[in-house]
């Protein structure tokens, strides 16, 4: 049905009205099959979308499907030859003499001979109370710088044993080692025989190690205390070292005279422990194993038996500077003379 207007647009009442209603009739027309063109294409789009979209699922259906066969397979193949083993090549290429564990050495040979009881321990002598006199100006030099040392200690630890015997220990296990060290390589400079020195540092520092890994597993140092340990150490790795170089007689009677504090000081530990202002625990695993210590060990035993490694030290240290002194290093030419001649020397 027209409107008024498009009817007098169709009686032609104006010279272009009647072109004017047939373009506009033309227009709607057209704009009708350009919509009826862009749903039919519309359609045929959607039909393709859908038929590649199936083809899609067929084709990962079917991979599926293989990738499902492929797995079975292998399960089966697993299933009759196993899992492959898990290769370590570290552990696998590990060398057989590494396989053998090396464990740190007591210092006197006869620790493994039997279990070490509380009585056994206090029957070693180890003279407490003795002490080197100083005889020359080197000696009294070691002397004064031992006791200028122990000083700040006493303030800073008082009578906290256990952390002090921390410090002395990482201290204590420096000099064997710089020792040997210096003393290895003048023998490969030299080209000579050491005399039997190095192996009884390095020995000697072992066993002081080991001290030293006992404490940490009683005392349980803090993060500041084991900050200070470690700038003390490093001051004394780097002074040591020097004067080992200039003079190895002082060094070592430095060392006789720290070891004679040591044993001071151990002597006090055990005097706190008696007194019952340190708790007397069981001996840590490491420690009974190190000495050979009795089932019932206790801290105590630990004491005693570190006292006791200290006061070997001590000679031993004193002994070497005199050596040095008296121009008889070689520890060999004394062996002989008691007939223990080792088959030979190095």
């Amino acid at each position: 049905m027209l409107t008024p207007v498009a009817s007098l647009l169709r009686q032609g009442t104006y010279p272009a009205s009647r072109t004017l209603f047939y373009s506009v009739g033309f227009g709607i027309q057209t704009r009708a099959f350009g919509i009826k063109t862009t749903l039919k294409v519309q359609e045929h789009l959607t039909k393709l979308i859908q038929k590649d979209r199936e083809n899609n699922n067929s084709k990962n259906k079917d991979n599926n499907d293989n990738v499902d066969k492929k797995g079975t397979k292998q399960n089966e193949e697993m299933q009759i030859t196993g899992p492959e083993p898990f290769k370590d090549t570290i552990l696998n290429n590990m060398p057989s003499e590494l396989r053998v564990p090396r464990f740190p050495a007591p210092m006197r040979e006869n620790t493994m001979d039997h279990k070490w009881s509380t009585s056994d321990l206090e029957a070693i002598e180890v003279g407490t109370t003795k002490h080197r006199i100083p005889d020359l100006i080197s000696d009294r030099f070691a002397l004064w710088a031992v006791k200028s040392a122990r000083k700040p200690t006493d303030i800073f630890f008082r009578n906290k044993y256990l952390h002090r015997s921390v410090m002395l220990e990482v201290v204590a296990a420096v000099p064997g080692m710089v020792g040997g060290l210096i003393r290895h390589i003048k023998s490969l400079q030299g080209m000579r025989y050491d005399g039997g020195w190095i192996g009884h540092l390095l020995h000697e520092a072992e066993n002081e190690r080991m001290h030293l890994m006992t404490w940490m597993e009683v005392g349980k140092p803090v993060l500041w205390e084991r900050a200070l340990i470690a700038t003390v150490q490093t001051g004394f790795f780097a002074v040591f070292s020097l004067l080992y170089m200039v003079s190895p007689r002082t060094a070592h009677r430095v060392v006789g005279y720290l070891e004679e504090e040591a044993v001071t000081s151990y002597t006090h530990f055990i005097a706190e422990i008696d007194a019952g202002r340190i708790e007397n625990v069981k001996a840590p695993e490491i420690a009974m194993a190190y000495w050979n210590l009795d089932s019932n060990a206790t801290l105590r035993d630990v004491v005693l038996a570190v006292r006791a490694d200290e006061a070997l030290h001590r000679d031993t240290n004193h002994h070497f500077s005199d050596r040095i002194r008296a121009h008889r290093e070689s520890l060999f030419e004394d062996m002989d003379n008691v007939g223990d001649k080792p088959h030979i020397k190095y």
